[in-house]
């Protein structure tokens, strides 16, 4: 979804930073300050938000950290490139593309919604732990923080049953129950108990949108623009985390301000529900639920009448012919399908195992050894990246590439990382480690959010089969939560054992793994429909 501090350090993500007591807070950059899922961020735009007892003790170690999540979808092939490459170019739309934006607009909400949870404890925190009487427990501090992440690890792996069940419309409106009740325990939390649980209701929210708003914006999205509004589900994200920035600024004034911070996220939360109440659905999910009569009703609505028989053709043949039933969970890992999940899944490790949560966790340290002292700055500094790298990687998705993003980007974060890990070592490099440690930070988050952050939640639900797709995606975002904490918990014992220099050369090998991987497994899907798409990678049968 993919994995923050007060402003946005990154822009689809989230990211974690400590304030001048020393508490640990929680905010989203680019995914990312908010990411961290993620991420998604899935997000991102970063990767996701985790912070577990391992960062809480370790406050008085960092800064400032921030972690992101993000999103994406791109997925290994079972057939070769020119299996893609053969296919028909896109037909004539029938209606102005520009028809699916309001529907697109109203599925980020729940975008907005991932990025501000994940964003909102990072100024609210220090003022919460007041208000309830915790503020020299940081052990439930970082149980308020990370069990965002818990709710988001488990709503990640039940919305793509949800959404097969009762539909994407439905699951948005169902996903509306626990993003609002959250939100409104949050604000009116009279003890941590309540506080908790209403972070993990939130938390369930956000992992049931990290998955559910990339399938339905990918389903209903034509063509030929369908990876620049993929890609918009980054953008959101970063809206959501700067959101919540600008909701601190009056806590300085008005303690008691983090309760309104946190309830004002029930409105986005009502708006969705209300606004899936009119979207229209799925036309593939309808098809696939032999509801023919509503699957053309929602063509025309989408696309317009004009491709009503078009569209019903390419479902038609997308389904083979095929009477088989939504698929289960075990149906994933057999030997039809395992090959392009696999590809969802190790792609979100990628981004993890990549290094974007070390990058915001140093980012503010990083600045103050090259004299930027003020936190807003260097979170501006960092954000402003993020966001300028992926509002071009939304202008080059349909044009460059998904495929071709993925390999620019990881290429340049593992010459990024390099750069990092010699400031800190080459003594000949010295007396400009604080200017390279900077330039090396910038071009990584740009790097990253140029299509490690994006891309991989966008190809999810280009290359999974229809049959399996809502699983699939909640599959691969689980492993971009689970990951995602896992690597809160244990980063900071991994960099204390062999130091920030090592840790950041590391990382620059897992990106060039990443480009080797991708250059062999991923195809490229810019241009296809999804029926077009899942004919090329799925075996007959």
């Amino acid at each position: 979804m993919q994995v923050s501090n007060v402003v946005t350090k990154g822009s689809i993500g989230c990211n974690l930073r400590r304030n001048q007591r020393g508490t640990i807070l929680p905010s989203l950059g680019h995914l990312s300050k908010r990411s961290l899922s993620g991420a998604g961020n899935s997000n991102s735009c970063f990767g996701s938000l985790s912070m577990g007892a391992e960062l809480s003790s370790a406050r008085l170690k960092v800064e400032t950290m921030f972690r992101s999540s993000a999103k994406g979808r791109f997925v290994k092939a079972q057939a070769s490139e020119s299996d893609l490459e053969g296919l028909g170019a896109p037909k004539h739309q029938g209606k102005s593309s520009g028809a699916v934006l309001p529907y697109v607009a109203v599925a980020c909400l729940g975008a907005i919604l991932f990025g501000y949870h994940l964003g909102v404890v990072n100024g609210a925190l220090e003022y919460l732990a007041t208000d309830l009487g915790i503020t020299e427990n940081t052990v439930l501090q970082g149980w308020i923080v990370s069990t965002l992440l818990a709710g988001a690890t488990v709503g990640s792996f039940t919305g793509g049953a949800l959404a097969d069940k009762f539909g994407r419309t439905r699951t948005f409106q169902l996903d509306a129950i626990p993003l609002a009740v959250g939100a409104f325990l949050c604000a009116t939390a009279q003890s941590v108990q309540t506080m908790i649980i209403g972070r993990l209701l939130a938390g369930i929210g956000i992992g049931i949108s990290s998955a559910l708003v990339p399938l339905y914006i990918s389903e209903i999205s034509p063509t030929e623009i369908r990876g620049a509004l993929g890609s918009v589900n980054q953008l959101f994200i970063c809206v959501g985390i700067l959101a919540a920035l600008v909701a601190g600024l009056p806590l300085a004034n008005n303690p008691l301000w983090w309760r309104t911070m946190f309830g004002v996220a029930v409105i986005p939360s009502v708006l969705l529900a209300l606004g899936m109440a009119i979207a229209p659905e799925s036309p593939r999910w309808l098809f696939q639920q032999g509801k023919i009569s509503e699957a053309e009703a929602a063509i025309k609505a989408l696309w317009g009448k004009e491709r009503v028989v078009e569209v019903m053709h390419e479902l038609r043949a997308g389904s083979q012919g095929s009477t088989e039933p939504e698929a289960g969970w075990f149906d994933l890992f057999s030997a039809r399908y395992w090959k392009v999940v696999s590809v969802g899944a190790a792609l979100f490790l990628f981004q993890q195992l990549a290094g974007i949560n070390a990058v915001v966790y140093y980012s503010t340290s990083v600045f103050r050894s090259a004299g930027i002292a003020s936190d807003v700055a260097a979170s501006a500094l960092v954000g402003a990246s993020n966001v300028f790298g992926t509002t071009i990687a939304s202008s080059l998705m349909d044009k460059k590439g998904r495929k071709s993003l993925l390999m620019i980007s990881f290429s340049g974060m593992a010459a990024s990382m390099l750069l990092l890990s010699l400031s800190f070592t080459w003594k000949v490099l010295a007396p400009y480690s604080g200017t390279l440690a900077v330039l090396g930070t910038v071009l990584y988050v740009l790097s990253f959010s140029l299509g490690a952050g994006p891309v991989p939640a966008l190809l999810l639900s280009e290359i999974f089969p229809s049959r399996i797709r809502a699983k699939a995606v909640s599959l691969s975002l689980g492993t971009h939560w689970v990951s995602n904490f896992v690597i809160g918990l244990y980063f900071l014992s991994v960099v204390n054992k062999f130091g920030i220099s090592k840790v950041y050369l590391g990382f620059s090998t897992v990106c060039i793994l990443a480009v080797l991987y991708i250059a062999a497994k991923v195809v490229e899907t810019k241009g296809r429909s999804l029926e077009e798409i899942e004919r090329a990678l799925s075996p007959a049968g």
